[in-house]
């Protein structure tokens, strides 16, 4: 039975980034159910019937970087939508990378399937998974960003948890009331990115990003802080 093709919307190189420690290349991959307002890569949402980048020619790439970068973050759009995923991820082990996942937990069954091969987890918990329809503009998308984050917690493998914060979408007692609720659940590293406009297409948001150079403020981040053994606030 042939395997299924990987959608490829983009790559990086090279990046120090992406990877916790690492040096790593970044294989956007296309299409993403949500609609997130803060997106910055609004381009990769939509599935076009051809891939833009030929996995082919991104795993030959891949060969020929051996030795020269440590691993390979699989990002989005979001990679868990492709059922290319599985087989994409075992070539690039094959060569010798660690793997790296950046997900938004859309589709928990195909991320339960592919932890066994992966190395680190960059998994994005939008909001309490109550209020997930806000920034998603999808009906119940919080149920498998729920059942995602269990799966991850239950495989064992290193991960992060990442908000991106804007105060249209979620306020300050919010944040702190969610980073509890991860903290409860058995979160140990968690980071909040705070919005910031580049690639962002909503008007709405972007008017208020000049404005949040001080946001959420530090009473709130030193309330976080004191809730994980890891915790970070990133900025632009």
């Amino acid at each position: 039975m042939p395997q299924h093709t990987l959608k490829v919307g983009g790559l990086v190189p090279f990046t120090a980034t992406d990877y916790p420690g690492l040096l790593a290349a970044v294989v956007f991959v296309q299409g993403c159910p949500w609609r997130c307002g803060y997106c910055h890569n609004p381009h990769l949402q939509p599935r076009t019937a051809d891939s833009p980048m030929p996995w082919g020619d991104v795993h030959a790439f891949l060969q020929r970087r051996v030795g020269l970068i440590d691993g390979v973050v699989f990002s989005g759009g979001e990679p868990t939508m492709d059922p290319g995923l599985p087989h994409a991820i075992k070539q690039a082990k094959a060569l010798g990378y660690r793997i790296g996942l950046h997900t938004g937990g859309t589709h928990p069954r195909r991320l339960a399937q592919v932890l066994p091969d992966i190395d680190w987890v960059g998994l994005d918990i939008k909001a309490h998974f109550a209020d997930y329809e806000r920034v998603t503009q999808v009906a119940h998308s919080g149920k498998p960003a729920r059942e995602s984050l269990q799966a991850v917690l239950d495989s064992g493998v290193a991960f992060e948890c990442r908000t991106t914060a804007h105060p249209d979408l979620i306020s300050a007692t919010a944040l702190i009331s969610l980073g509890q609720a991860l903290a409860d659940a058995g979160v140990q590293h968690y980071a909040v990115q705070v919005f910031r406009p580049q690639g962002c297409t909503d008007d709405t948001l972007n008017a208020h990003g000049q404005s949040l150079r001080e946001w959420p403020g530090a009473t709130t981040s030193d309330a976080l802080a004191a809730m994980f053994p890891s915790f970070t606030l990133r900025r632009a």
